[in-house]
């Protein structure tokens, strides 16, 4: 079985930390476009695609909110329990 250096667990973790913190903007993200829409919509009146709209919203932001929410939990515990060197430059 191959080891896994430092160096590259370290490297592994800062990618799954940056993959989730994306995929959090995106979700937030996508539910404040649902939000608006919402609110857009019952100012005027709800029309059939804008009601699409929200829905896919709210179904794409919670289908990426919730495994990058998921992910986030794990790479902090995961720093917490084994911590590893700081990342250098040299």
């Amino acid at each position: 079985m191959a080891s896994v250096s430092t160096d590259d667990l370290a490297a592994r973790r800062r990618r799954i930390a940056r993959l989730t913190a994306t995929g959090q903007r995106l979700g937030y993200l996508l539910y404040l476009a649902a939000a608006a829409l919402f609110f857009t919509g019952f100012a005027t009146s709800f029309q059939s695609p804008l009601v699409t709209a929200i829905i896919v919203c709210l179904l794409v932001g919670s289908l990426v909110l919730a495994p990058a929410i998921i992910f986030s939990y794990a790479v902090r515990a995961t720093n917490r329990e084994d911590p590893l060197p700081p990342h250098s430059n040299n």
